[in-house]
């Protein structure tokens, strides 16, 4: 029988990482330069590699699994399609009014972003649904179809449609988007009943309109990855990663594409989880770092942390427990996770006042950092990590040679000289700041929600994620840090683990004490049958197919709420339960609970197919030979400001086993891994290295 293979894509802002596993157990893993103007380029390139490297054909593939900025890069760098918005007559501005918030109570200088949608492409209609879903005007479908060819004379690529109280009574949004796809076939058209069928008028109109101005720039792309694919021979399925860590049918993520805004960061804390369970560790801070962007994650008691919405501003998500506004909202199932502009390629500079800064802007894949020696002239923490020795002067297994001359003089030109210091110094300023800015991060998930780091191991992953996390483990004093095999391409192998998701909603806002079991029932059968009918129509039976049912709940008066999981085979018992773990949940996050009423809001499905193929439980634990009695190659790294050069040995991670006392690096294609002096590393039967930090 010939051997088979899935692979897992990653595309970062410097490289693209390529994961392949077979049904044999072999795993090949390659890290391309990233090719942000084409993308699906580098992926191509990798994949061949791969496929090279494991005597594989194209045609032995069996699914390819992507994460992919494409989204967020859209919306970051306002390159999404031209959006128009139609909307009930006198609402056009909900989009603009936003939360009536700004990102702090202080800042008078502070400018709003502009909308993805100009008040001039934001259109009204006769229409009108009253809060029960009763009709109280009809749509004037002429005023439609004016609309219509206004947009289609203004070169509008796609139209998002949102009306008021539309979860209550889709009707007019479905007739309007039946009027719309006849009169004006080229023409994408996002309702929101498609994608958010919830109240909250800002959050439906926001969440619909990031999917309209996403959907041309991330379809075409697919539909360039698929074309690519299919030319190189490859004719497995694609899926791509989504926010929540999950993963999709291709054909959805262009449809539904602000479901994968996230996608590709969510799969590695999603892999953060996997890791944990089948090695029974149950509490991890998940911590990436890349090229671009640093993130951190929980996983606690074994449970991924989840939130329903996020905010994006200048590149950075932000979780609903730290939206401060000033960005675009996005109302979907999404990984809890902290994100801050700090990455191996952010720029280091000496601002006005005469402070070191480092990040958010990023030197990303091209140029680059100095050393790369592709035409960047800007110091960035890799310069800085590559002139004190944290870094070989060769990356990505040998195809990237790093020139330590030119970054020493970025340093030197645009920070040392500036500040009066020594390279060595400068440098060593720029590292330490990244730590600190990355370390927010890691507190924002753990302090800021009133835990304590110290309970928490720290697995750290991503192409510099290594090199950085046993400082950020000394930092917030975490007693131990995890390193998984292949760190550096954690992420893409994070997929391969992924399961397949679907998510469903329907709104029941009423007091949750007047809630009926039958009621209830009669809501999540007819969930769990649409959830069934089309997993079935993607190949999944229904005995593959697994079911996760939430409630929303908050206190009366409130406007957020929380989510607790249910039974739905025991509703007598759960509707009486269903207080009680609100309580419980909202004690944990605030500290305090009310006497008052509880009100529930929405019904939330999670269906999902677990990952299949022979060896899949098996990503994780693979071992890499034994290490030598004495490793053979040693490099000097400046660890102490101010002290002297120590002459570090340098382990082949392929080559380590047993234990091995700090300071050491352990070098591997895909990262290299720093231990401190005093901090002591052991391979584990897994083959993850552990690093126990002194106290």
């Amino acid at each position: 029988m010939r051997e088979t293979g899935r692979i897992g894509v990653d595309i970062g802002g410097t490289f693209t990482d390529i994961v392949l596993f077979t049904d044999r157990g072999r795993t090949v893993s390659k890290k391309t330069p990233s090719t942000p103007d084409h993308p699906d380029r580098a992926v191509i390139t990798g994949i061949r590699l791969a496929l090279d490297e494991a005597g594989l054909q194209p045609g032995d593939i069996v699914g390819v699994l992507h994460g992919t900025t494409v989204g967020s890069n859209a919306i970051l760098q306002k390159r999404g399609g031209r959006t128009g918005l139609v909307t009930t007559r006198g609402f056009r501005d909900v989009l603009e009014i936003g939360r009536l918030r700004t990102p702090g109570m202080f800042d008078l200088s502070w400018d709003k972003p502009e909308p993805l949608v100009p008040r001039h492409w934001r259109c009204e209609v006769t229409e009108r649904i009253a809060a029960d879903g009763s009709v109280v005007a009809p749509l004037d479908r002429d005023e439609l179809r004016a609309v219509g060819a206004f947009f289609r004379d203004e070169g509008i690529e796609s139209i998002a449609v949102c009306f008021l109280n539309s979860y209550r009574n889709p009707a007019h949004e479905r007739e309007a988007e039946a009027i719309l796809r006849e009169g004006f076939p080229e023409i994408a058209v996002t309702t929101s009943v498609a994608v958010l069928p919830e109240q909250r008028e800002y959050e439906r109109t926001s969440t619909t309109v990031v999917n309209a101005y996403v959907l041309p720039v991330l379809r075409d792309y697919l539909a360039s990855l698929a074309d690519g694919l299919a030319a190189m021979g490859v004719t497995a399925p694609l899926y791509v990663s989504n926010s929540n860590g999950g993963l999709a049918p291709a054909a959805l993520a262009q449809e539904k594409p602000v479901f994968f805004i996230s996608s590709g960061r969510a799969a590695g804390v999603a892999g953060a989880g996997d890791l944990g369970r089948r090695t029974g560790v149950r509490n991890l801070v998940a911590f990436d770092m890349g090229g671009t962007t640093a993130s951190a994650s929980l996983v606690k008691d074994g449970e991924l942390s989840r939130t329903t919405e996020y905010e994006f501003r200048a590149g950075i998500s932000t979780p609903s427990r730290f939206i401060k506004a000033g960005g675009y909202m996005m109302r979907v199932p999404t990984v809890d996770v902290a994100e801050i502009g700090n990455g191996s390629g952010s720029i280091a500079y000496v601002d006005a006042g005469g402070l070191t800064c480092v990040g958010p802007i990023s030197a990303g894949a091209a140029p680059g950092p100095a050393c790369y020696g592709a035409g960047g002239d800007k110091p960035t923490v890799t310069d800085a990590n590559l002139v004190m020795g944290f870094l070989p002067e060769r990356l990505a297994g040998g195809s990237l040679t790093l020139d330590i001359g030119r970054a020493r003089a970025a340093i030197d030109r645009h920070v040392a000289t500036p500040l009066g210091l020594s390279v060595e110094e400068a440098a060593f300023g720029i590292r330490a700041i990244a730590n600190a800015n990355m370390a927010r991060a890691i507190r924002a998930v753990t302090v800021e929600r009133g835990l304590d780091p110290r309970d928490f191991k720290l697995l750290a992953y991503g192409g510099s994620g290594p090199n950085h996390a046993c400082d950020l483990a000394r930092i917030l004093n975490v007693p131990e840090v995890i390193f998984p095999p292949a760190p550096g391409v954690f992420t893409a192998m994070g997929m391969l683990a992924g399961a397949i998701e679907h998510f469903l909603i329907r709104s029941v806002h009423r007091p949750l004490d007047r809630i009926a079991a039958a009621e209830l029932k009669a809501v999540t059968d007819a969930l769990a049958g649409e959830a069934h009918r089309e997993l079935a129509a993607r190949g999944h039976g229904r005995e593959a197919v697994g079911l996760r049912f939430e409630i929303d709940l908050r206190f009366t008066g409130q406007d957020s709420e929380l989510q607790v999981g249910f039974d739905p085979d025991r509703l007598d018992d759960e509707i009486g339960a269903m207080r009680p773990r609100f309580l419980a949940l909202y004690r944990e996050l605030y500290g305090y609970v009310s006497d008052g009423g509880v009100e529930a809001v929405n019904i939330r499905l999670t269906a999902t197919v677990a990952a299949t193929g022979e060896g899949a439980a098996d990503i994780w634990t693979r071992t890499d030979g034994d290490s030598p009695d004495t490793p053979a190659v040693t490099r000097p790294i400046y660890f102490i400001r101010g002290g002297d050069w120590q002459e570090t040995p340098v382990v082949e991670r392929s080559a380590f086993a047993g234990t091995m006392a700090g300071p050491l690096a352990i070098e591997s294609a895909d990262t290299t891994i720093i231990v401190p002096p005093g901090a002591e590393a052991r391979a584990d039967l897994t083959g993850n290295i552990v690093v126990t930090i002194d106290d």
